[in-house]
């Protein structure tokens, strides 16, 4: 497989992770056009707060898709005000089926503080098992990480910088600035 054939999400890291009431959602700054970092310092990670109610959403991809996919995120939450899950599934849903949606080339993490999700625009919105998830080029990296230190003393930010700090050691596409957002707790 050609490295241009693969999907526009392998450029960045994005991990949650949630622990002791608490979740925290962070990703790295890291933008890549090919094999140049064109910037260190993005930020990928997002408080959305419609109607009142705080959400973190990280994203792995294009930043323009990105966005599009945060508002109309942003305007599902407003319909369904405080029922993330219902907002994901009509994001998930639309994503599927909508022909402009169809295109759009990213992966969101999301959460209300007490659940958290990965959305895909194969119209999947998944629960991790084990608290954590993790979407990006370094996601793999992230969650076998983040997965091994769940089990000790550290809370969910130290389990989310931890497992980045090994992200970006191994992954070329992630860094070490991270934006950090925590909800909950």
């Amino acid at each position: 497989m050609a490295e241009t054939d693969f999907p526009g999400w392998h450029g960045t890291t994005i991990i949650g992770v949630r622990k002791g009431g608490e979740v925290v959602i962070a990703g790295d700054g890291q933008v890549s056009l090919g094999q140049t970092v064109i910037k260190g310092t993005a930020r990928k990670v997002r408080r959305l707060s419609p109607g009142g109610n705080d959400v973190v959403a990280g994203f792995a991809g294009s930043t323009a898709d990105a966005f599009t996919l945060l508002e109309r995120l942003e305007a599902k939450l407003e319909a369904t005000p405080g029922q993330l899950a219902r907002a994901a599934v009509e994001l998930a849903k639309d994503w599927r089926t909508d022909k402009y949606l169809q295109k759009l080339e990213a992966m969101l993490i999301v959460s209300d503080g007490k659940d958290l999700y990965v959305i895909t625009g194969a119209g999947d919105v998944l629960e991790p098992e084990h608290d954590v998830a993790a979407i990006g080029s370094g996601g793999n990296f992230a969650l076998a990480a983040a997965r091994g230190m769940m089990d000790t003393d550290r809370n969910a930010e130290e389990v989310a910088r931890a497992a980045m700090a090994i992200a970006a050691d191994i992954c070329v596409y992630t860094n070490g600035n991270l934006t950090v957002e925590k909800i909950g707790g």
